[in-house]
């Protein structure tokens, strides 16, 4: 096995010879695309098991169930064996042989893998905005949120810390009004809304501690062997919004945490990003830039990113023009619409005078790819007509126990399957709520007392009360109690609230 390259596939007549993807420009990113049952996921099980070869970990999503199959040795058993020693042969691939990964399985809902979590606070109101659907007064809104977040010292962690953290915005909106511009209680409680609604959808989990550590993602296994870290997306899917934001997040987070490294040799991490057009459906433009700066940066960082979608115009072309390495599977033109995306695709490669890339695009059969790659001082190859190489481990998806076993003997058992609640925002905000609850009972039985005594004594005078006792002297406690703990129909006294962040 070279160690500079990863053998992608070949040809026989008609077809290119050896396709490699040199390591060195594998952070010039990439694109895999084609219509759906034309080859994409067999394309991306085969670039994660080489990858894996060369010591460079991955992260990629499961959409259907067949990826999980790269845990597991593919078998003389399977029913294309002999179509996959065809292929091998057909292709000079002389390596080829059955082998397992190391392969950690997560899931966010924690059912099929380990858990991922983050914290509202690293999610942000920008990506948070673009999962909520918020309109621009409530990403407004949601800004000054995290704002007052920072000011006060307040972790938002999990969603209850910003559910508690807006009933106080709600509570306040004249008073905020006058420092940050219109704050409509109207807008607050259609975050709110929104906030439920994807509570409703098992997303709560997501959010909170222990927040997913990197370094778990990004590391070898004890023979050399890169990570496979593959994520259940499955159920996940049916929230697409969630699922885009989420790849997303964990981009930003790679932008972020990661040193630059400059050009490596091979990649520090590849990441792929599989259903990519999701992630542009209706998205506002300050999310397509900043997608655009993090494609454009991140390659600095070591890290490669690969694109999977059914057609090269689902990805706005900025990011598309990025995207060296390019795997292009078989186009449908049934439509004109399609007829423009195919020739689009064709034209963003490097035309090959031996065919008429087109027409060879709607050709190309299961298995079997245009491809240009990049090649000495990072220009893009001719394109060729590629016959792509079988994969390793199994064709399609593995059973629960086998799951279960492999998740077992996982390097991050028991690192992130128990959530954690330390104190945070909705606890310290209750906190301040019980202690106002208290000094407001303290000052009502004391006026009880004075007036009673004045029945007997009228020359008797109202104990002294403190400045910060003045504040709550009017309050009804309990319904401030009442609301942090999620009991809905009663008003909180504004007051209240205003002196808890006051008397800080």
């Amino acid at each position: 096995m070279e160690t500079d390259r990863i053998f992608i596939g070949g040809g026989g007549k008609d077809y290119a010879e050896a396709q490699n993807l040199l390591l060195k420009y594998a952070n010039r990113h990439g694109l895999i695309a084609g219509a759906t049952g034309t080859g994409k996921t067999v394309t991306l099980q085969i670039l994660a098991e080489s990858f894996s070869k060369q010591g460079v970990p991955v992260f990629l999503s499961d959409v259907k169930g067949d990826l999980s199959g790269l845990s597991v040795a593919g078998s003389p058993e399977h029913k294309l064996h002999e179509k996959l020693i065809s292929r091998a042969q057909t292709i000079g691939f002389t390596d080829f042989g059955y082998d397992s990964f190391p392969v950690v399985f997560w899931d966010m809902f924690g059912e099929k893998g380990h858990p991922i979590r983050a914290t509202v606070s690293e999610m942000g109101p920008l990506l948070l905005s673009r999962l909520l659907e918020l309109t621009e007064a409530q990403e407004g809104i949601l800004n000054i949120a995290f704002r007052l977040a920072d000011e006060q010292g307040l972790l938002l962690l999990d969603l209850k810390d910003l559910q508690s953290l807006l009933v106080w915005i709600g509570e306040n909106a004249d008073e905020l009004t006058l420092r940050y511009g219109n704050v409509s209680s109207a807008s607050v409680g259609a975050i709110q809304r929104r906030l439920l609604v994807l509570e409703n959808q098992g997303a709560s989990g997501f959010f909170g501690e222990p927040a997913l550590n990197l370094d778990d993602m990004i590391a070898t296994s004890p023979s050399g062997e890169g990570r496979i870290n593959i994520l259940a997306a499955d159920r996940l899917m049916q929230s697409p919004r969630l699922y885009a934001t989420f790849l997303l997040w964990m981009l930003s987070e790679l932008f972020e945490n990661l040193p630059e490294v400059g050009d490596p040799d091979k990649p520090k991490f590849v990441f792929f990003f599989d259903e990519a057009h999701l992630l542009f459906d209706d998205a506002p433009k300050a999310l397509v830039d900043k997608v655009e700066q993090v494609a454009r940066l991140i390659r600095s960082k070591g890290v490669g990113v690969f694109f999977i979608t059914q057609n090269p115009d689902d990805v706005p072309g900025d990011i598309l023009g990025q995207l060296g390495n390019r795997i292009q599977h078989a186009l449908r033109a049934f439509t004109p619409r399609d007829q423009k995306a195919l020739r689009a695709a064709a034209e963003t490669f490097r035309p090959n005078p031996d065919f008429d890339t087109e027409t060879a695009i709607m050709e190309v059969g299961v298995g079997e790819a245009v491809v240009s790659l990049l090649e000495a001082k990072g220009a893009p190859s001719v394109v060729q007509r590629t016959l792509i190489r079988p994969p390793s481990s199994r064709l399609g998806p593995i059973d629960m126990d086998e799951r279960k076993q492999i998740m077992a003997a996982s390097p991050v058992t028991g690192l992130y399957d128990t959530p954690q609640d330390r104190e945070s925002a909705y606890e310290i905000l209750l906190k301040r709520a019980e202690s106002a609850a208290a000094e407001a009972e303290k000052t009502e039985t004391e006026e009880r007392e004075f007036k009673s005594a004045r029945r007997y004594d009228p020359d008797a005078k109202p104990a002294k009360r403190t400045k910060k006792e003045e504040g709550f002297g009017e309050a009804l406690t309990g319904a401030v109690i009442k609301e942090l703990k999620g009991t809905t129909g009663r008003r909180i006294i504004r007051g209240i609230f205003g002196s808890i962040f006051k008397g800080k």
